[in-house]
């Protein structure tokens, strides 16, 4: 039977950390289900659900300390379970770009908080224009819609909300 591990590392980037990362891992007979894995300025960051028998998941657990020490990397674990139930829920794809400023996911967030709707998966960035040089912001999530909300309604107080922020977006059933 399988369990669950989410390993989270953060450490100065350097060449061949995911290396040594899914070398323990694959040492250890786990696998990588899903992960996440980005430079943020100058500091490497994954997040990674491993999974495994939970034997071989307590020897890799064991190995951190060394590893941790080999890369430089902060490594933190959490034992979890399968995914909550998601049956009645509607993925949504929600697209945003504007210019720069702070507050924009707050925002965003708490308007999908308000209305029970859960994030699901985020990732932002911002970037210099091409010809101003504008900080130009964009975001894309997917959210999970209950499935007694009515989409059209949604749809039309998220447009008028990104509007009255002026965000251009999109709110758009998920597509695999």
């Amino acid at each position: 039977m399988s369990s669950s591990l989410v390993l989270t590392a953060l450490g100065e980037d350097q060449p061949g950390l995911i290396a040594k990362l899914s070398q323990a891992i694959n040492n250890n007979k786990c696998n990588i289900e899903d992960s996440r894995m980005s430079v943020l300025g100058g500091e490497f960051a994954i997040l990674m659900q491993v999974t495994g028998n939970w034997d071989r998941l307590s020897k890799l657990e064991s190995q951190l300390g060394k590893l941790q020490d080999n890369t430089g990397l902060t490594i933190m674990t959490r034992r979890t379970e399968g995914r909550g139930d998601t049956k009645g829920k509607m993925p949504y794809t929600v697209e945003v770009v504007s210019i720069d400023h702070p507050g924009i996911v707050y925002q965003l967030a708490e308007f999908f908080s308000q209305r029970s709707i859960n994030v699901h998966d985020m990732t932002t960035s911002s970037q210099a224009a091409a010809h101003t040089g504008a900080p130009v912001f964009t975001l894309e999530m997917t959210v999970e819609i209950p499935a007694d909300t009515h989409i059209s309604n949604l749809r039309e107080e998220f447009i008028d909300f990104c509007e009255q922020l002026n965000l251009d977006a999109a709110l758009e059933p998920y597509k695999a």
